[in-house]
């Protein structure tokens, strides 16, 4: 009897050993395939970052900045369970989820292996941005929506233009070129993508070929159309635009996020007007960190020494309120984002095809719809991030200066007269020629344009022809606002010991202003006073207001020299702002509290001025 019993118990214990093997087993299989899916779709496991904060509500960049211990904390992943869902955060049936959680950017981005680094400093040199935080980044993360209010409210027609996107691309980083189409895909009406058409210019990176074909099978609106060489920028859009089928082409630069809501303003304004050519607010993806920022309300214009520069909307424009989120005509466009009726768009005779690579084509398409008939705006309750880059990571493939070719070109065929100010700002452009433009004269001639002096005198009358003593403040090479300096001032909010200074450094761009405690010998706390009424943190950046009356926040700029968001008026111990008619406000009394734009009230915190005597670098 015992030896039975001995046998029974044995052998339960092995058949007990023998289950546990085998469940082991199939955990720790089961957990590499899930470990590998989470690699293959770009997601981050998260046992290795864990979210700091949920954000509840995006309505505006204050809510994102206000109360985190980071402001970088803004990279969001869809968290729910993945029952019918693809391996992109998409379900069988084309719908999103809508869970997510927050992610640290800075635990993002850190390097933690050999291999991370080489991926970065690849991206860097290759893209011009951070490939690290990009290839760790779901394709549809959710960003802020920093749409005025009132864009919340508006309503769209039923039966708008279906669009047909084009996104050209060269050597582009695979995971900021897919999710450029995600986002279009997850943040559009299904019934208003028509298709979306990549045009690849003759790239040479590997994932951009077969990986990215085998890719988009799964997205039978996607097409992909390849250079037999390199063509530039601007042919190669013309391309994509001759295989669109929808009746409006709506072009996107390789790298951006759409936003919410971002296609129904564009296409609800070409449907009021075949000839208006629209334009969403470029919004602001840090090529560094990642980080989405609302752009403020500006619009284009160019230098006679044709390059574009953005320019403050006229005041009179923006009054009565409810105009910031009306269209606003812009003398020009920045071009890498737009939309436009397709057969409109042929019928103005599609890009400048004699242009080569990439450079002013933007202006002469500007000038062209203006002249020709056309209406060139921004559309506030559209907006789109884009990743602006510091260097482009490509030239023109022969080695030749294709944005002076372009220039020539474009100021023979549109400038009349106005020709010479161009050569007094670029005095060797008459050492270039432009090649053949009999096309595009008789082009011009076609349509019945009006003349260059008609543009000016109509469209951007803020434009000043170039004297001699400023021809070259409009040209490339005046690149710097040299500020004549009064005084060095701390900026110690009255009855405390705190002072307000950068929350990075005081030459980190974009930084928010936050409050420390005084001292004199920082150069991060000392301002200088200019006078043409700026406030220029150690020399190097400008307090700048933003332009927004809904972002509270301040920050540091590069200082351009000009009034409006960084001009400063003292109205007795409150710091003013014109532009916005609002003033500095410290509204928490502590070490790390941010400052804000508020309406002036006497009974928020006032903001002292100590000079700093003898204050030297």
């Amino acid at each position: 009897m015992r030896r039975k019993f001995f046998r029974c118990f044995t052998f339960g214990i092995g058949f007990m050993i023998f289950t546990w093997l085998i469940t082991m087993g199939l955990y720790s299989h089961l957990n590499r395939t899930e470990q590998d899916r989470l690699r293959s779709s770009n997601e981050i496991p998260r046992a290795r970052l864990k979210p700091r904060k949920v954000v509840k509500d995006y309505d505006g960049v204050a809510n994102v900045v206000q109360d985190i211990d980071r402001q970088d904390n803004e990279i969001l992943r869809f968290d729910k369970s993945r029952e019918g869902e693809d391996r992109h955060g998409f379900m069988k049936n084309g719908a999103r989820k809508d869970a997510i959680e927050t992610v640290d950017l800075v635990e993002l981005g850190k390097v933690r292996s050999p291999e991370d680094q080489m991926i970065r400093d690849k991206g860097y040199r290759k893209y011009a941005f951070n490939a690290l935080i990009s290839n760790r980044l779901s394709f549809t993360r959710t960003i802020p929506d920093v749409r005025n209010k009132l864009c919340k409210t508006r309503n769209y027609p039923e039966n708008l233009p279906r669009a047909s996107v084009i996104i050209c691309f060269y050597n582009e980083a695979y995971s900021a070129l897919l999710r450029t189409f995600h986002t279009v895909l997850a943040r559009s009406p299904e019934n208003l993508i028509k298709e979306i058409i990549l045009v690849d210019d003759y790239s040479s990176e590997d994932d951009t070929r077969d990986r990215l074909e085998s890719y988009i099978r799964s997205y039978p609106k996607i097409s992909i159309i390849r250079t037999k060489k390199r063509e530039g920028l601007i042919r190669a859009r013309s391309l994509g635009a001759e295989h669109a089928t929808g009746e409006v082409i709506v072009f996107l630069d390789s790298h951006c996020e759409v936003n919410q809501e971002w296609l129904e303003p564009l296409l609800g304004r070409i449907k009021e007007d075949r000839r208006n050519v629209v334009v969403p607010i470029i919004d602001i993806i840090n090529m560094d960190s990642f980080r989405y920022e609302a752009s403020p309300l500006v619009r284009g214009g160019f230098t006679w020494g044709l390059h574009y520069r953005w320019d403050q909307v006229p005041q009179e424009m923006l009054k009565p309120y409810s105009n910031i989120a009306n269209p606003i005509a812009s003398p020009t466009m920045a071009g890498g984002l737009f939309a436009m009726d397709r057969t409109y768009f042929m019928e103005l005779g599609e890009y400048d095809k004699g242009m080569d690579t990439w450079g002013a084509e933007n202006l002469e398409l500007s000038f062209r719809i203006w002249m020709c008939g056309g209406r060139l705006e921004i559309i506030p309750c559209s907006r789109v991030g884009h990743i602006f880059r510091k260097v482009r990571p490509y030239g023109d493939p022969a080695g030749q200066n294709s944005m002076m070719k372009n220039s020539i070109r474009l100021a023979k065929v549109w400038m009349d007269d106005y020709i010479k100010y161009f050569y007094q700002t670029r005095p060797s452009a008459r050492q270039f020629q432009g090649g053949n433009i009999t096309e595009r004269v008789e082009l011009r001639k076609k349509l019945k344009c009006q003349s260059f002096e008609w543009y000016l005198n109509n469209i951007y009358p803020q434009q000043t022809l170039p004297s001699a003593q400023n021809i070259q403040a409009t040209g490339k090479k005046q690149k710097f606002y040299k500020p004549v300096y009064k005084r060095p001032l701390l900026l110690r909010v009255h009855n405390t010991d705190l002072c307000i200074q950068s929350s990075e450094t005081y030459y980190s761009k974009r930084a928010l202003l936050i409050l420390k405690p005084c001292d004199e010998n920082e150069r991060g706390q000392t301002w200088f006073e200019t006078e043409d009424h700026s406030l220029v943190l150690g020399k190097m950046l400008c307090l700048d207001a933003d332009g927004k009356v809904e972002n509270p926040f301040i920050r540091i700029m590069k200082c351009y020299g000009k009034r409006g968001p960084q001009e400063w008026n003292w109205k007795g111990m409150m710091l003013f702002n014109p532009f916005l008619g609002m003033c500095v406000a410290a509204t928490k009394l502590k070490d790390g509290a941010y400052i804000e734009m508020r309406a002036c009230d006497r009974n928020d915190a006032l903001i002292q001025i100590d000079q700093v005597p003898g204050f030297h670098f």
